[in-house]
């Protein structure tokens, strides 16, 4: 079924996602708020700075008048950085922000609020379904037309079906599944030990160390999300494990790549403006450790994250003092 989709955000996950979704004859919106990236997109059909290899197909329609953008729209499709999505949300008119679809596309927990995204959605929006896209997805390779394969996470089935047939294509498969929030810490948290995968990489250490790290971070993420409220199987699916792996092997992550660079010898600020974009592991590092005091779990990468992020924090000291923790079980 043909439907209106409006995508907010117009960057590299979102010029792929308006790209698939085109492909699969939906009528298609994307909503920016600088004027003059609109002109240059709706002229010359290419994201330079972002996805230049990608041809955007000449159907789509580009804006930056968001109450425009939204209005007539059945779903609302947000691929803006998480920090960014509150004010974006503000912005619609009350008249708009209702009975729609609202699927989130991006990944972490707002500062300050420790939201997730679902409640910033909740808070600011009336009526409205809420569904979480995550998995192992580079939109370098989805832009690509490569096979991808993410989980869509809503509350409810017949909603998560609808967004399944939406964006289900030969090269981009979709599973449906109940649990919200556990698809949600997936997504967010990993960005965090992505950046610790870089900062390995980026110190010298080699594949034993960060197979430890990934493999003691989902535990950490798992851990976290259980306490709220997470189903503990969603971990070792796509938005869970599937999303870990992609995100801190491969150099198309920007996390990994800001971690690499800390690991280099950067700081966070230096790695940040060299990557040119948004690394949500970093904002996501500070919301995990205040959530993590707050629900009293444990997480010693998340919190040696924290202290190379806010304390410059020797690299190599912060793992010894990981590696000469109190001996334990391993278990979650």
């Amino acid at each position: 079924m043909k439907r209106k989709i409006t995508l907010l955000g117009g960057g590299s996950w979102g010029t792929a996602l308006s790209k698939l979704l085109s492909e699969n004859g939906h009528e298609v919106t994307v909503w920016l708020r600088d004027e003059e990236q609109c002109r240059t997109l709706s002229t010359e059909r290419v994201n330079k700075k972002y996805l230049p290899k990608v041809q955007i197909p000449e159907n789509i329609v580009f804006t930056s008048n968001i109450d425009e953008a939204v209005k007539n729209a059945e779903i609302l499709l947000i691929v803006t950085p998480t920090q960014m999505i509150r004010s974006i949300l503000k912005q619609i008119s009350e008249e708009y922000k209702r009975d729609k679809i609202i699927i989130n596309a991006s990944k972490g927990i707002e500062i300050g609020t420790m939201c997730l995204v679902s409640d910033i959605v909740n808070e600011e929006t009336r009526n409205c379904s809420f569904a979480v896209l995550s998995g192992p997805s580079h939109a370098e390779e989805v832009g690509l037309s490569l096979p991808t394969a993410i989980t869509v996470a809503c509350d409810d089935k017949d909603v998560a079906e609808k967004i399944q047939d939406a964006f289900m294509s030969t090269y981009f498969r979709v599973y449906t599944n109940e649990d919200v929030i556990g698809a949600e810490i997936g997504g967010a948290l990993k960005n965090i030990i992505a950046l610790g995968a870089g900062i390995s990489d980026g110190v010298g250490y080699g594949d034993n160390a960060k197979a430890a790290l990934m493999n003691r971070g989902i535990v950490e993420i798992a851990r976290l999300g259980i306490a709220m409220g997470a189903d503990i199987h969603t971990f070792y699916g796509l938005s869970g494990i599937g999303d870990l792996i992609v995100t801190c092997t491969s150099k198309h992550s920007r996390n990994w790549n800001a971690g690499y660079l800390i690991g280099q010898g950067m700081s966070k600020n230096e790695a940040i403006s060299k990557i040119g974009m948004v690394v949500e592991g970093i904002p996501t590092t500070y919301a995990a450790y205040e959530l993590s005091k707050k629900l009293k779990v444990e997480m010693p990468i998340v919190t040696a994250m924290y202290d190379i992020l806010e304390n410059n924090s020797d690299v190599k000291e912060t793992v010894n003092k990981l590696m000469l923790r109190d001996k334990k079980e391993e278990k979650l």
